[in-house]
């Protein structure tokens, strides 16, 4: 069974929670003033602020939602590590050093420095809780896959404990707490990631061998084919017959077929074990072996309220999985249709430059000293985050081929392949896994939170004038952004996190970079300029991404054909059609403003 909670798995996590809420509750002696709260200072070295960059920006995405997705569908997954590093191109020689020298706390802080309008901090604060709520949901639903094997618990659970976790680490010590926190679980995560990828390279690939001593093809679908019903009142069938007491799709295909989800059925020259292999032959001996995928269809009984789900095999060639078309995200590339194509340019666009745009990652230019440390902080940043994304493509194709994927979670691939070597392996990863949660999920929190009570009571309305009631009132925001973080995490349960990262990118892109840009290089720009686009980006992106096909079908519940006819745009990713809306909405509206003096 690959899911069974043990004591070690219940220590392990334990032990990272308790150590992470201890750090907290001690360094918050040190966060009593607004400088402290919202940007430690400025006291943090830049070595490990870089670190924690990559602790802020590693999110559920990158380590369950990505690895998950290169699992199921090959390099297209892959597609995305490479998305989210180019971005960081942008954010080291267009933004850091600027944005470092312009503000002091937020996002809103650098915008808004020429200009001391109520207007501009205001749609900029807006900005900032729009995304930071975007960009909060893959995180809980990323919580919520985690508690279900670890601890054996539901779903809804793990989100209401990150959720009340993250708020104790925001509310007792804001900035200070959030990048230690950011800090030792991203050296975490690439360590043992490493150590996985390590063990992974010297397993090797195998043919494995049903419980008779055949070897396994998916030639044969009907044995292999896996039906899943969930009553309306949660009961489950596969097959037609009772799931038993484990609950787990997996056993049931172990009993039929002597395997697991996700296997080779054939190895180049006809061997069935390769032995250790290094990080190119690998590559090269996966691209000539034969690998089992799985295509699953869904359908619901109006009547009865019965959701079955199909798994079906598919063999494919390695050669064909480390091409980009496989996901059906990603078919436009293959396509023919322009609007296809469109669509897969357009989320590229958004994952390139939407991360100088993320005001979670924003924020921490301002807990550094000055704009060179900001710069040294970023290049850091890029090598620790482009070491990880090198290690998921090795950690999705392991858990590809290693007989322990769960095709209900593709989150929780990751976590399932290390537990295919040992469950104190397991135990570890998903903890530290857990840990990359509570570090993004902080750092969202601390940006909305500073949007609220510095950028919003305090600047625009004028309501909190004093330092300590400052950080009160940031605390109880954080306390309200953690409450609808968590309804949010159980309302979309059933979405990959990295599809619903695509929406915060694309909104963030849209709403923001535009603005910040400009304000940093165009001396024409105007405060009525950068209120219009910003504006313009968040209404546009959200309309678009709200009434995508992707989102009536995967969010409403319409069947693909119903989602394609209802949809208002003709593809899903508005980032190719937003972000430059942006740019044309502020040149116009600064041009026909300029003449102002006060504005200009």
């Amino acid at each position: 069974m690959i899911y069974e909670t043990n004591a070690l798995a219940v220590a392990v996590f334990s032990l990272f929670v308790a150590a992470v809420l201890g750090l907290s509750f001690w360094l918050g002696r040190k966060a009593t003033s607004a400088g402290g709260y919202f940007a430690a200072h400025g006291q943090i070295g830049w070595f490990v602020n870089g670190v924690a960059f990559a602790g802020d920006y590693l999110s559920a995405a990158s380590f369950l939602g990505i690895c998950g997705m290169i699992a199921f569908y090959g390099y297209d997954g892959f597609l995305y590590s490479i998305g989210y590093l180019a971005g960081w191109i942008v954010a080291l020689f267009v933004i850091a050093e600027p944005i470092r020298r312009l503000g002091r706390f937020t996002f809103a802080d650098a915008l808004d420095a020429k200009f001391q309008s109520k207007g501009v901090k205001t749609a900029a604060a807006i900005s900032t809780l729009v995304v930071s709520l975007f960009y909060l949901i893959p995180q809980m639903v990323g919580a919520g896959a985690l508690v279900k094997p670890l601890l054996g618990l539901p779903h809804w659970s793990g989100v209401l404990l990150v959720g009340v976790t993250v708020t104790l680490i925001v509310v007792t010590a804001g900035m200070v707490s959030t990048t230690w926190v950011q800090f030792i679980k991203g050296a975490l995560l690439l360590i043992f990631c490493a150590v996985l990828v390590g063990l992974i390279l010297d397993r090797g690939l195998a043919v494995p061998r049903a419980a008779d001593g055949a070897t396994i093809s998916a030639k044969d679908s009907a044995r292999w084919t896996q039906t899943l019903e969930t009553a309306r009142d949660g009961a489950k069938l596969v097959n037609g017959a009772p799931l038993g007491a484990d609950n787990q799709l997996d056993s049931r295909l172990r009993a039929d077929v002597g395997t697991g989800f996700g296997s080779i059925s054939a190895l180049p020259g006809g061997v069935e074990r390769t032995g250790p292999l290094g990080p190119i032959s690998y590559l090269a001996t996966f691209s000539q072996s034969t690998i089992v995928t799985w295509q699953k269809s869904e359908k619901t009984d109006a009547a009865t309220g019965t959701r079955t789900a199909t798994f079906t095999p598919k063999e494919s060639t390695g050669d064909d999985l480390l091409l980009p078309g496989a996901n059906p995200t990603f078919k436009g590339i293959r396509s023919p249709e322009l609007s296809k194509k469109l669509d897969f340019f357009s989320l590229m666009i958004a994952l390139f430059l939407g991360t100088a745009s993320l005001p979670h990652i924003l924020i921490r230019y301002y807990t550094v000293k000055d704009a060179a440390a900001a710069r040294k902080s970023t290049v850091v940043g890029i090598a620790a985050i482009g070491g990880f994304y090198v290690l998921t493509l090795y950690l999705g194709l392991g858990a590809m081929t290693s007989g322990h994927l769960d095709p209900t979670d593709s989150n929780m691939s990751a976590p399932l392949l290390a537990r295919s070597f040992s469950d104190t392996l397991f135990a570890i990863i998903s903890a530290i896994a857990f840990t990359t949660v509570l570090g993004t999920v902080s750092g969202l929190v601390m940006a909305g939170a500073g949007a609220v009570a510095h950028d919003l009571l305090a600047n625009v309305f004028g309501v909190v004038r004093e330092d300590k009631a400052k950080v009160r009132v940031a605390k109880i925001a954080a306390i309200a952004l953690g409450v609808g973080a968590m309804a949010l995490g159980i309302l979309f349960e059933r979405m990959n996190v990295t599809f619903l990262v695509g929406w915060a990118f694309n909104i963030a892109a849209s709403a923001n970079l535009p603005s910040l840009v400009m304000v940093l290089f165009w001396k024409r720009t105007t405060k009525q300029g950068v209120v219009a686009a910003v504006l313009v980006g968040i209404v546009s992106s959200l309309a678009w991404v709200l009434t995508s096909a992707d989102t009536i079908e995967k969010v409403y519940g319409y069947s693909a054909a119903d989602a394609a006819n209802l949809a208002f745009v003709p593809f899903s990713q508005p980032g190719l059609v937003t972000i430059p809306l942006g740019f044309v909405t502020l040149v116009a509206v600064s041009l026909m403003t300029r003449r102002n003096p006060a504005t200009a």
